[in-house]
């Protein structure tokens, strides 16, 4: 099991009197593979991705050997079950999915608080543990994984940053037009690497923790996949908007944030 302390200096990135109160995740990880170490790695991953979030990896058979384990899992639901109030769990393969299946249904559900995702193994991972180290609930965790399955679905690059380059303000400038409108700036990513994954981790969390809605390049600014799936790279214009009670201030942080590098500068 893998529970990580919380990252510094995201949290906090915009003032403790805009921010939402950061909460500790309510909801649990169990990963679930045929292989011991791909379990293992899959949660030294989404513990990269999401400090905090208890994940348990329960992978190979009970003399360690590749297959899955019904003592195992079972385990490995009771101790996340033990620290949060739900539970996720995603598997590799379909005989793994089988043995979740018979776990769940040899505890009744556990009434109702452990759910199986239909996700992919690792990309489910990574969005399930950035949304519950963001507060989400049992569903929306859940939802988060199994949408995952869909981001990289369509090949292509960052066709929405396109449009909204084509029109965008200059860096720091803000954006206002008419009643309704969402304040909103543009940014240059300065950090050699882009927005790769720990970066858009980074802003995943950072967006969840203000009550609104914030747009990155066009793509919504909690999920690292969507993020990851821009494929900004260093020099390129990101539009950032934002609609919401915090709206200003969250954009104003992922600007910062992203300005600053991630530590990558």
């Amino acid at each position: 099991m893998h529970d990580a302390g919380a990252e510094p200096g995201v949290d906090g990135a915009a003032g403790d009197e805009v921010a939402a109160p950061r909460r500790r995740a309510r909801i649990a990880l169990v990963l679930v593979s045929h292989s011991q170490q791909l379990a293992r790695g899959a949660v030294e991953l989404a513990a990269q991705m999401a400090p905090g979030v208890a994940l348990h990896a329960a992978g190979g058979t009970d003399d360690d050997g590749l297959g899955t384990s019904f003592e195992r899992v079972s385990t490995a639901v009771g101790d996340a079950l033990a620290e949060a109030e739900g539970v996720v769990v995603l598997a590799d393969l379909g005989s793994a999915v089988m043995t979740v299946e018979s776990v769940l249904d040899m505890e009744d559900g556990f009434d109702g608080r452990v759910r199986l995702a239909d996700a992919p193994f690792v990309e489910g991972a990574v969005a399930a543990a950035v949304t519950a180290h963001g507060g989400g609930d049992l569903l929306e965790v859940l939802t988060s994984a199994e949408h995952a399955g869909g981001t990289f679905a369509v090949a292509g690059g960052a066709g929405g940053q396109e449009g909204a380059g084509s029109t965008a303000p200059r860096e720091g400038d803000r954006v206002s037009e008419g009643q309704g409108a969402t304040p909103g700036a543009t940014v240059v990513v300065t950090n050699p690497l882009g927005l790769h994954a720990r970066p858009a981790a980074v802003l995943a969390r950072l967006v969840a923790g203000y009550d609104a809605s914030v747009t990155i390049g066009g793509v919504n600014g909690a999920s690292v996949l969507e993020l990851m799936k821009l494929g900004a790279t260093q020099g390129q214009e990101l539009v950032v908007a934002g609609e919401g009670r915090q709206a200003d201030a969250a954009v104003d942080a992922v600007v910062a944030a992203i300005t600053e590098g991630f530590g990558e500068v």
